[in-house]
């Protein structure tokens, strides 16, 4: 790539940061003002799919931006992705209807879609691995502080001004990181036209989507809506392998996704990804309801891997000097089961503490995991495919904690109903919420120790594959050049 106007580096990084803030903090910053939005708009038998609408769309559309990236270039299909994203924004304030919200919010999918994958890519082009990885700790500390500044965020807003401000919030960022993207990011032209897979796009998204419904069904038991939803996948799954067969530009490429760098990077996150969503959701039930501490400090446990994820990204861009990004995933990958290990091991009469360390030392491997991993990956190859690349990485994670939801839901419930308890896991989380436990609190709470203690075990063992996968990525050798000028 070549032009003969220089990017801005520093601004094109906050612009960045400004669009996946933007991003982060809606993901977030809704869980607040649910409540809120029900109450106005009714429809609460919808409520989890205003955020289960907003995964699905985001984890379909990664892969299909991330290859129009590498065809028409980053600039254009980010800026695309930010105007969906804020149009939606301002669709989702003023919904009428729970229906109309969760339609929005699958718009505001998409977009959030093009915006993650593609502003990864961008740091990938501007920056030497070397270079690049402080600046993807700098974009996890990104999501850190959002996860905990967007629920307050959005109790302070429902308390002071309309819901509709949680969305409407999004246009000044969104404003001034698309006018830095225009002004200050320049990409040469492309001397290359390629083909499009439009339909190979439409049959990935259908697959992906199909799963994701029944992937999120299952977690509640809806069968026959998994069964019509895996057989769409299915047949969708079908018509994609077939198409990719034909067309010269397939949205998955095998040939990358094969190579084993790639393929086991992405194993390793993928299932790292089902490990910390079941850290996330099935932790603070632990501290709260067998170890009978208060809901915040129930959160405070959580908290602690927030903090640890960013402090691990940053770890591994000051390691690259002296360890190669091998040796970085496959430490990363072992805090994992270590972690877990310390989960796995609470008792009733354990301190709190105990349940935060867990949390640090997964969060802290997680940080090493995800820039390792992506920073491995961006390595080895070349412009033309490293939007697609990157979103192979952020997809699989993504689609691992999907999968961790319904895997560990699964293990929760299997060990709830052993036990001859008539309690799920959605009404536990649903009665912790409001302060309590169902029935007679001693008897649900040895039931409910006795099925998160499997459901550990179960993220210990996902935890020890991570682990596994990671050993099977191979050394890769530092040394790419910039490939955008840059000042």
């Amino acid at each position: 790539m070549t032009t003969s106007r220089t990017t801005h580096r520093p601004l094109v990084i906050a612009a960045v940061m400004a669009a996946m803030a933007m991003v982060a903090i809606e993901a977030t910053i809704i869980s607040t003002a649910m409540p809120g939005i029900v109450g106005e708009l009714g429809g609460l038998s919808l409520y989890a799919w205003v955020f289960s609408g907003f995964l699905l769309t985001q984890t379909a559309a990664t892969i299909v931006f991330g290859k129009l990236a590498d065809i028409h270039g980053r600039k254009p299909v980010l800026l695309a992705g930010i105007a969906v994203f804020l149009i939606a924004s301002v669709l989702c304030g003023f919904a009428w209807s729970m229906p109309a919200m969760i339609a929005f919010r699958l718009i505001q999918g998409i977009g959030a879609g093009a915006i993650q994958p593609v502003s990864l890519t961008i740091v990938g082009d501007l920056y030497t691995a070397q270079e690049r990885g402080r600046i993807q700790g700098f974009l996890a500390s990104v999501w850190a502080v959002s996860a905990v500044v967007g629920p307050v965020a959005g109790g302070f807003i429902i308390a002071h001004a309309s819901w509709s401000w949680i969305f409407w919030i999004n246009l000044p960022v969104g404003l001034v990181a698309s006018g830095l993207f225009i002004a200050f990011l320049h990409e040469g032209e492309r001397r290359e036209r390629r083909p499009v897979d439009a339909a190979g796009a439409a049959l990935f998204t259908l697959t992906v989507a199909a799963l994701m419904v029944a992937l999120t069904e299952a977690g509640e038991a809806r069968w026959s809506v998994v069964a019509v939803a895996a057989g769409l996948g299915l047949v969708a799954a079908v018509l994609l392998a077939v198409q990719e067969r034909r067309t010269p530009e397939p949205v998955i490429d095998a040939a990358l996704w094969r190579r084993r760098p790639i393929a086991a990077a992405n194993a390793t996150s993928l299932l790292a990804g089902m490990a910390l969503i079941g850290l996330t959701t099935f932790l603070p039930m632990y501290v709260q309801g067998v170890l009978g501490q208060t809901p915040i400090v129930a959160g405070l446990a959580l908290t602690v891997m927030v903090l640890g994820w960013p402090l691990g990204a940053t770890l591994a861009a000051r390691s690259l000097h002296r360890f190669s990004l091998r040796r970085i995933l496959v430490t990363g990958s072992l805090m994992l089961p270590l972690g877990a290990i310390a989960v796995v091991t609470l008792q009733p009469g354990s301190h709190p503490v105990q349940a935060g360390a867990g949390s640090l030392v997964m969060g802290f491997g997680m940080g090493l995991v995800s820039n390792a991993s992506l920073m491995l990956i961006q390595e080895i190859v070349p412009w033309t495919q490293r939007g697609s690349a990157t979103a192979s990485n952020i997809f699989s994670r993504n689609l691992g904690s999907t999968l961790g939801a319904t895997v560990f839901g699964a293990v929760l419930n299997h060990g709830l109903a052993a036990a001859g308890s008539t309690v799920t896991a959605d009404s536990l989380q649903q009665a912790l919420a409001a302060g309590g436990l169902p029935g007679e609190a001693e008897s649900v709470r040895l039931v409910l120790q006795h099925a998160l203690h499997q459901t550990f075990w179960a993220v210990l063992l996902i935890s020890a594959a991570a682990f596994a996968t990671a050993l099977l990525v191979p050394h890769v050798t530092l040394g790419r050049a910039r490939e955008v000028p840059a000042e």
